[in-house]
This record gives C-alpha cells, structure tokens and sequence, in this order.
C-alpha cells in the first residue's frame, strides 16, 4: 500500500443551523499498516445518517460528541485486505464497522462485525442495516403493532421509512406515508404503501391525513416531528401509539421550536408515546435478519439507494439528506464492492 493515500473526513467546526461545506476538511493520510493481531480493512461504502447532526453539537448525549479536528465516525462496510496474525478475520472477509468517513483503517477485531452478504454490500448500511433494524424495533416492539393495524409513516421514503412501510404491509396493516416529492410518492405506491401524502403540495396537512385516515391512525411511526406530529395526534385512535424515532425537522434548528400544541390529546385518547435508541435492541438482531431475509424473498420488502461518488464527497451527501435528496437510504461509494 506504499504509493496509496488514506482519505478522510474531518469536523473543522461546529455547524450553526444547516451544515455547510465549510464544516469539514478532507484530510489525506498514508495507508496505516496493521499491526500485530491487526487487520487492514478497505471501506467500500460508508454512510450518512441524520441522527450524526446531533454529534456535530458539543453536548451531552447518548453518545459522544464528534472532536474538532478529528475524523468522524459513521457506519461502513469493506473488506480485509491485509492481515497480521488475526485469527478470527482472514483477507476477504466482509465487515461492518463505524469506522466510517474515512478509506482505509487498522482493527484488532473488536470494532468490527464480519458478515456473509446475502444481497448488495452497501443494503447492509440500509435496509439490511441499523435503519432497516429501527424500523423493526420501532414497529414491532416500540409500537406494539398488531395485525391489519391503520398506520402512518412520516419520511416514508427515506431508509427507515421505506422498511417501515413494507413491514407494517408486511404484517396486514393498512398503510399511509408521507414524502417531499411526487418522485417520493411514486416509490411509495411501488412499495405498496396504499396511500402516499406529498406533504409539500397537500396544503393543509392535517386535512390531508383526516381524508387518508377516515377511522383513524392505530400507530404513527415518527421521523419528521413539527407539522406532522400535530397533524397525527388529531387523527390518533383510542389507545394509538406513536413511536419517536427522529424528528428531521428540528435538527438544524438555531433556537428551540415550539412543541405540538395539541400534545393534550395524548390524554384522553390514551396514547402512548415513546422514543427509543435501536442499539439499546441489540436482542432482536436475530429476528431482524430472519424476517427481513425472509421478506426480501417473497418479494415483500424492497430498497433502493442513493449512491454518491468519493470519500471527499461525504460532506455533500450529509447536508443532501436534509434537503429531501436522497431516495431510500443514502450512502458513500468510496471503494471497489469487492477490494479483493
């Protein structure tokens, strides 16, 4: 790896609002060499994800903030190219990691996962991935969803929206998503969601959710907030439960929104409302991979990718998800599928 350079992005500053270009810098580091117990691994894809906003802030949170001046951390799939004495990985082996925004890195095996790619490399940042498996826990265990249930996904287009369309069709359930786009809509209806709301051109959004939930919503799967969250407790079921996954519309916000000022009708309609952190359900991994594998074999469960081009282009991709640019789940090309 002598004549090969290392790539890789780090935070030069903390964004104020949305994030700029000039939040970054591409750094340009030699190939590392893997020491003893080591392997050397090629990152193939990496991914960008809106919950990594939240890190760019110098707070407190579940998980630590991202370092001025240090490369970022972010999901990732590649390939062991090299060994050194590692008896669990050998060359070839593919495996996920958060060693993400970078090309190449050294692991002793405890930061990565191998894996046996059944379908694509790069669905394993997406619907085979940590997003597939929100949509699984928030469904599933979060929401508590029943059969043939009346459900509504906000950012239904988007890696976890998309899985949890299809695994609430999946399970019986009647389905309604909403999206930035006609282009967004139309996918939904491809995935079989039995209405879809473009809530850019719908006017008024709580009208529009009345008319798709004329019995009202049992489950509203969480990832926008704001208007849409308002919008689904005036149309929640007795006894409707609304899992809060992610609210996009806040996460570039410069001072605090206000919140939804209908939140009262959580009372007498009984609701439930939880958030949740998928790696605190590491428990149903199993689960996940069984039902989704199954799914994707009768043809009940889809994905598409957004692919954009070179480690150097990981800024543009990130600040791409919070304009609605991306179609399913957004990720990085950033080496060969297969490096060896």
């Amino acid at each position: 790896m002598d004549n090969q350079k290392n790539h890789e992005i780090r935070l030069k500053s903390r964004p104020v609002g949305l994030p700029t270009a000039d939040n970054f810098e591409v750094a340009e580091t030699p190939v590392p060499s893997p020491g003893a117990g080591q392997v050397l691994v090629r990152n193939s894809y990496i991914s960008v994800d809106p919950y990594m906003r939240g890190r760019m802030v110098d707070r407190k949170s579940y998980v630590p903030p991202f370092q001025i001046g240090q490369v970022l951390q972010g999901g990732a799939v590649g390939q062991v190219v090299a060994s050194n004495g590692n008896d669990k990985l050998k060359v070839g082996d593919f495996v996920q990691s958060m060693n993400g925004w970078r090309e190449w890195y050294v692991s002793g095996g405890q930061d990565v996962q191998k894996f046996d790619p059944q379908v694509s490399i790069q669905s394993y940042l997406g619907a085979m991935g940590m997003p597939g498996m929100t949509a699984y826990v928030g469904l599933l265990r979060i929401a508590a969803l029943k059969d043939g249930e009346r459900v509504f996904v906000s950012a239904a287009s988007g890696a976890v929206g998309s899985v949890a369309c299809q695994v609430a069709k999946a399970k019986g359930c009647y389905v309604v998503g909403s999206a930035g786009s006609d282009e967004k809509v139309k996918y939904l209806k491809e995935l079989g969601v039995d209405q879809a709301i473009n809530y850019k051109t719908a006017g008024d959004l709580n009208a529009a959710v009345a008319r798709a939930f004329p019995e009202g919503i049992d489950v509203y799967f969480e990832n926008v907030g704001g208007a849409h969250l308002e919008a689904a407790l005036n149309n929640m079921r007795q006894n409707g439960r609304i899992a809060l996954c992610g609210m996009i519309d806040i996460y570039n916000a410069t001072e605090l929104m206000p919140g939804p000022r209908n939140l009262a009708m959580a009372i007498g309609l009984s609701l439930t409302l939880r958030g949740f952190i998928v790696s605190n359900h590491t428990d149903m991994q199993a689960d996940f991979h069984r039902d989704m594998t199954r799914w994707a074999k009768e043809g009940k469960m889809k994905w598409r990718e957004t692919v954009v081009d070179g480690v150097e282009n990981s800024p543009k991709a990130f600040i791409g998800l919070f304009k609605g640019e991306n179609l399913g789940k957004m990720v990085v090309r950033v080496g060969p599928d297969k490096a060896v």
